[in-house]
């Protein structure tokens, strides 16, 4: 039986597809793909990340990382690798931010608003992805972004047409 991690990958993978295809446009800005260089390899690597809130006057598109703090995509960004973004119709050279905590706070408890009629199943997953049964609770937002952390992604200045 395929662990669930190795289900939830294949699934985030899918959407690639319509990037390569020429299609993003299709996902809206509920998806990007961030193409980040291997911190030991130096090799090119592209990982689909849902957007978990979208800013159109920053654009910026945060995102978690559920597969905690040491997903391999996260640390190759921190070590200066996170080489270009394609959300929607925009791809841009990011600059990169790791939210504060009272704004990454903020950020889940609006995506749980916004998906509400999912929040069973939206609860489900991220207990799962972190370990602990997540409730929603303010308590329990604040462990959940010490277990999968949020970044920021916005265009370099003048960048992302």
């Amino acid at each position: 039986m395929a662990q669930p991690g190795s289900i939830l990958r294949r699934a985030l993978r899918l959407p690639v597809h319509l990037y390569d295809l020429g299609a993003a446009r299709l996902l809206g800005h509920r998806f990007l793909l961030l193409t980040h260089r291997g911190r030991r390899s130096g090799r090119l690597y592209r990982t689909m990340l849902e957007v978990v809130e979208w800013n159109p006057e920053k654009r910026e598109a945060t995102v978690m990382s559920g597969f905690g703090p040491d997903a391999n995509w996260r640390l190759n960004v921190l070590a200066g690798g996170a080489v270009e973004v394609q959300i929607g119709a925009l791809r841009f050279e990011p600059r990169v931010r790791s939210p504060e905590r009272e704004e990454a706070v903020t950020v889940v408890a609006d995506y749980e608003r916004r998906n509400r009629l999912a929040g069973p199943l939206v609860r489900a997953v991220l207990s799962r992805l972190a370990g602990f049964r997540y409730d929603g609770s303010a308590a329990a937002r604040y462990r959940l972004i010490e277990a999968l952390p949020l970044m920021a992604f916005s265009p370099r200045d003048g960048d992302g047409g």
